[in-house]
């Protein structure tokens, strides 16, 4: 019962967060970029909040449980990816002054590149919103009322309701709120499991020393760490959400150092979450590997504190959810409806925005009823979306040096993003790491071929 209560205080908390912003979210600056203010803390505490979502607490603990320490390379790869983003892009991202991601690819090629990548987005990001779906179901399941089911749909509920209400201006001041209650949650929790195994002796007496490999393991070898390098770590170098934050910065020094100290803070939750995991594969051997962290919740914590960690678990599952819903959203109006009509006023870019987010968070909670795990869901989306988009993002950024040309990027993103659902969905064993070679062979093959055609008519223009 006390864990039910803090949960609804919690669900009252952000409703309440987005009637406030909804008075001071009424252009399309503070619905989209909270108006460009965001300081230093608001955007590394947004970006954090964001990134500890669901796969950074059910699936990482998960992953914890199964492989042990290695599981942290889920977060720590995004850490990697951080670094270059911050070192090299983040300068380049905030000085386009931009809602969106596509609205820096148009800047990159044309609107045909814009919104091929639009499309691509808003596909996979659905598929993430739908894993965050997913995670609070397992974790509001410990509280022993109703379903998954029913749990799912009330989460999804609360973070539509509270995104279409304030818009980037509410989700900027949650996520501050909930990197808080996330921090306290997590360590509060991997504390008191390590008191009752004993202390961290107790921990090495109660798993296997194979659990505590690292870098690699018997059940992480180079080809996982490589793949979890490209295929997760890349979207943290060219990711809608990331740059959804950096937009939101008031200038360019806070967008770069932003994404530094959040590359930093991430490391210390990437381990504490997969001790968490390991922990609970000594104390409870017989559950699903994604029920270890609720587990813990409901069997090792007292009631009281056991409901503050149920709320900073869900609090990390919201924050990243909420985030892709509005990315998602804003994409799909300014990117696609907007691109078809583009004598759209800020008052219906603004109402067809909030419309997205109901048809969008409805889609996402359709396909989660689908779905079984929340790893394997996110590593979906993630797979299509890096070897679709990263690598004509990340080349347009030199696009003068690289000389790559629209056309070769949209067969990169054609091509890339194909080749990889089909690995995905026809489960083709490396083929997923294929399609990002096959998008980088496309993107400069195919640019290469487009000059020489190019020059050869402007020799034939010239005579």
């Amino acid at each position: 019962m006390p864990g039910l209560i803090i949960i609804a205080l919690y669900f009252l908390g952000m409703i309440a967060i987005g009637l406030v912003s909804r008075r001071k979210a009424r252009g399309v600056d503070d619905f989209f970029v909270a108006g460009r203010k965001g300081s230093s803390l608001l955007i590394t505490s947004s970006l954090l909040a964001t990134i500890v979502g669901g796969s950074a607490t059910v699936g990482m603990a998960g992953l914890g449980f199964t492989q042990g320490l290695t599981g942290a390379w889920w977060l720590l790869v995004g850490s990697v990816g951080l670094v270059v983003l911050g070192l090299f892009l983040a300068d380049k991202v905030r000085r386009f002054g931009l809602y969106t991601l596509p609205e820096l690819v148009e800047k990159q090629y044309d609107s045909r590149i814009a919104l091929a990548a639009s499309v691509l987005i808003v596909v996979s990001w659905m598929g993430i919103i739908a894993g965050q779906i997913v995670a609070s179901g397992k974790i509001l399941s410990v509280l022993g009322l109703g379903s998954p089911v029913m749990w799912m749909i009330v989460f999804s509920a609360i973070f539509v309701a509270y995104t279409i209400l304030g818009g980037q201006y509410a989700i900027i001041r949650t996520d501050a709120l909930q990197i808080g209650i996330i921090f306290a949650g997590i360590f509060g929790g991997l504390a008191l499991l390590l008191s009752r195994l004993g202390g961290w002796s107790g921990l090495q007496a109660s798993v296997s020393p194979e659990q505590f490999a690292f870098p690699l393991s018997a059940h992480f070898g180079v080809k996982e760490l490589i793949s979890f390098l490209l295929l997760v770590g890349l979207t943290y170098v060219v990711g809608p959400d990331m740059y959804s934050r950096l937009f939101c910065a008031k200038d360019i020094k806070t967008a770069r150092v932003s994404v530094l100290w959040t590359a930093l803070l991430i490391i210390p939750f990437a381990f504490g979450i997969t001790l968490i995991g390991m922990g609970a594969s000594a104390l409870f051997p017989q559950i699903s590997p994604e029920q270890a962290f609720p587990t813990v919740i409901n069997e090792v914590l007292p009631p009281f504190l056991g409901g503050i960690v149920l709320a900073a678990l869900l609090g990390a599952v919201m924050s990243s959810a909420d985030t892709c819903l509005l990315t998602a959203s804003t994409i799909l109006t300014v990117d696609i409806v907007g691109r078809f009509k583009p004598s759209l006023s800020q008052r219906e870019i603004l109402s067809l925005s909030r419309w997205g987010i109901v048809v969008l968070g409805l889609c996402s909670l359709l396909l989660a009823l689908t779905l079984k795990g929340v790893i394997n869901a996110l590593l979906f989306a993630y797979t299509v979306y890096t070897c679709g988009l990263i690598l004509p993002v990340i080349a347009g950024f030199y696009r003068n040096r690289l000389k790559v040309t629209p056309l070769g990027a949209l067969v990169a993103i054609i091509g890339g993003g194909s080749v990889a659902l089909i690995s995905k969905l026809f489960d083709i064993k490396y083929l997923d790491l294929g399609g990002l070679l096959i998008s980088g062979l496309l993107l400069f093959i195919v640019s290469f071929i487009d000059n020489r055609v190019r020059s050869k008519r402007r020799a034939i223009d010239k005579n």
